[in-house]
């Protein structure tokens, strides 16, 4: 027998080729004995082994040619007495002592025979000695099958039988058959003893060798080979092994590509694969939730966003598709990434130094938008233009309403602040008597529209955009948060709130009822007038400003961008929108005197009511029409 990797390869090929090989050695008769003529000892035998039963193997084992057995000498004189040998051989017959030696019953049948060809007992005796040898030899195969062969003492009896029984009868069916299944037996053990070696040394499956082909080879020999179907088992079970190992390694790829050679390997009929799947699920399970929670304390670190994300990439490596627990891991980093700690649409106030309260912010969602007026639109003008894209990365907060005057006030009161029009000592008010704009003295942060005293829920008016950019300033350093003005890009993208369209409510041209505090057409003065340029079947119950929050917020929760008072933005002015930012920032040259305004108010045209409608003002003009809302970082 070869070892090794090529003598699992010439055994690979011998069973491969058993079916016609134990054709040929059905045939092969010159090769044995030709019962019941005489028969000699092979030539060159010695004294020694003349003495016993001699089994021979001839030719290459790879050519699975049978063993031979040689009988022991028996010498019966012309003078013996053969009745009584007669007698000593059916003893042994009875005796069950086959052909172990020169007194057991088929050496001393064979030795009568060739003294008497015509020896009926001695012929009949010989053919019931075949029997027994054919049932012994299915007893001992049968053993085999059964598992009860661990020494392989069954199956070398088994072959000896085959021998014995081939030296009696080649050429009986039932002898032959006999032949056949043990040579099967044989190759079935081989491939077994071939299979286990390869399976202790981890060769579970592979070109050339692997138990598992082994064992497979081997059962379809012998469909019911108990041994070949363990090591199947022992073939999955290592498999399985293998995989919760690289389970436990983090290798969710490699662990289930071991599962699915354990489930080709018998089909999982008992169960074992899947119960191991659940148990690699689980330690997958366990991976992601221990990757979340670290995530989650990532984010709850100033600067954990980073790690957070390496963290989430992990968990989606090793996920499944569609993973609940990792898809909400990724919208939280996406919330901290775009929010921080806040979530869209959130309303906040900050804590100042003092123990009150900042004025009421809500959480902008970051996206994008078409920033300006389309081409389409007759009323749009030349600054207006081109229409451009804008996208916000990150979220931002912007104050719900404006700036009231208690909030204001309250600044005023804390610094000793002397805004620009109290010390000029007037502003631009409403005249009800002549309906139209004039400057008028005594007029202040704390005056209204028309210069009378102003309401604490009104919007702050007749301040210059220094005076809101100070107001800003102070509420950063009470709070430790970053306030300030907005951008131009953010106060269109939050009067739009998600829609396009050349009004803040969309196209038409009528506006939807109570959106604002807008010139409408059904609009009365104190003394009767009404407006000769405005949003005609229109009325809001307001001539002049209006307190904060009195009407309608938009999708976003902003009350008043599309009108009551318009508003001072960080901006400086531009006469075009070319160059202008793509992020959304300000902008902004150092030393700028003309700023912008924007959103539409009480006394506001309705092309002055347009999303994407701007003004240039001085920036130490005030005006009983513009006051100003914050934004704040996020």
């Amino acid at each position: 027998m070869r070892t090794g990797t090529e003598g699992r390869t010439d055994l690979r090929a011998s069973a491969r080729t058993l079916g016609w090989t134990l054709t040929l050695l059905a045939c092969a008769c010159s090769r044995a004995p030709e019962p019941p003529a005489a028969e000699a000892p092979p030539p060159g035998a010695s004294a020694a082994t003349a003495g016993g039963p001699q089994v021979t193997v001839r030719g290459d084992e790879r050519d699975a040619v049978f063993e031979v057995w040689t009988p022991p000498p028996v010498e019966i004189a012309p003078d013996a007495d053969r009745r009584a040998l007669r007698r000593q051989a059916a003893a042994a017959l009875e005796q069950g002592r086959l052909y172990e030696d020169a007194e057991a019953a088929v050496p001393l049948y064979l030795a009568l025979l060739r003294a008497d060809a015509d020896d009926a007992v001695a012929r009949r005796g010989l053919g019931r000695a075949r029997q027994a040898l054919l049932r012994a030899g299915r007893q001992a195969l049968d053993a085999v099958a059964a598992d009860a062969d661990a020494d392989g003492v069954a199956l070398r009896r088994a072959t000896a039988l085959a021998a014995v029984a081939r030296a009696v009868a080649a050429e009986d069916a039932q002898v032959q058959a006999l032949q056949q299944a043990v040579e099967r037996a044989r190759r079935v053990a081989e491939l077994d003893r071939a299979g286990e070696e390869d399976l202790r040394a981890g060769r579970l499956d592979g070109p050339g060798e692997g138990a598992l082909g082994y064992f497979r080879e081997a059962l379809a020999l012998a469909p019911e080979d108990p041994r070949a179907r363990q090591g199947l088992a022992a073939v999955e079970s290592a498999l399985i092994d293998r995989a919760e190992a690289a389970a436990r390694s983090v290798d969710f790829e490699a662990a289930g590509h071991w599962l699915e050679q354990a489930q080709a390997v018998r089909g999982d009929a008992a169960g074992a694969v899947a119960d191991a799947r659940g148990r690699v699920d689980a330690i997958r399970e366990g991976h992601i939730l221990a990757l979340r929670d670290a995530a989650l304390r990532d984010l709850l670190q100033p600067t954990g966003l980073r790690q957070a994300r390496a963290r989430l990439a992990e968990a989606l490596r090793i996920a499944p598709p569609g993973h609940a627990v990792v898809a909400q891991l990724r919208e939280r980093i996406d919330l901290v990434t775009h929010y921080g700690v806040f979530r869209p649409g959130q309303v906040f106030t900050d804590a100042l130094a003092d123990g009150s309260r900042g004025p009421q912010m809500v959480v902008v969602p970051h996206g994008a938008f078409r920033m300006g007026a389309e081409d389409s639109d007759p009323q749009a003008a030349d600054a207006e233009k081109p229409a451009h894209y804008v996208r916000f990365d990150r979220g931002f907060a912007m104050s719900l309403t404006e700036v009231t005057v208690a909030e204001f006030g309250r600044y005023v009161a804390a610094t000793g602040a002397r805004p620009r029009a109290t010390r000029r000592g007037n502003s631009i008010v409403y005249d009800e008597r002549s309906g139209n704009f004039v400057r008028r003295s005594g007029v202040d942060w704390r005056s209204s529209y028309d210069g009378s005293p102003a309401r604490p829920n009104d919007p702050v008016l007749h301040v210059s955009v220094h005076d809101a950019e100070a107001y800003a300033a102070w509420l950063s350093e009470q709070t430790g948060r970053h306030y300030r003005l907005p951008s131009e890009a953010e106060f269109e993208y939050a009067l739009r709130a998600g829609t396009r369209g050349r009004y803040p409510w969309g196209d038409d041209p009528v506006p939807p009822e109570r959106v604002g505090n807008l010139t409408g057409g059904e609009d009365v003065s104190p003394s009767g007038r009404r407006w000769n340029n405005a949003f005609a079947g229109y009325g809001d119950g307001y001539w002049g400003i209006a307190p904060v929050g009195r009407f309608a917020p938009n999708a976003w929760g902003l009350h008043d961008l599309a009108g009551n008072a318009s508003e001072w933005v960080a901006d400086c002015w531009h006469a075009s929108y070319r160059r202008a930012p793509a992020d959304g920032a300000p902008w902004f040259n150092p030393g700028c005197r003309t700023r912008v305004v924007r959103g539409g108010s009480w006394a506001g045209s309705p092309a002055q009511t347009r999303a994407a409608w701007r003004a240039p003002m001085d920036s130490d003009m005030t005006s009983g029409r513009v006051g100003f809302r914050l934004v704040r970082g996020i």
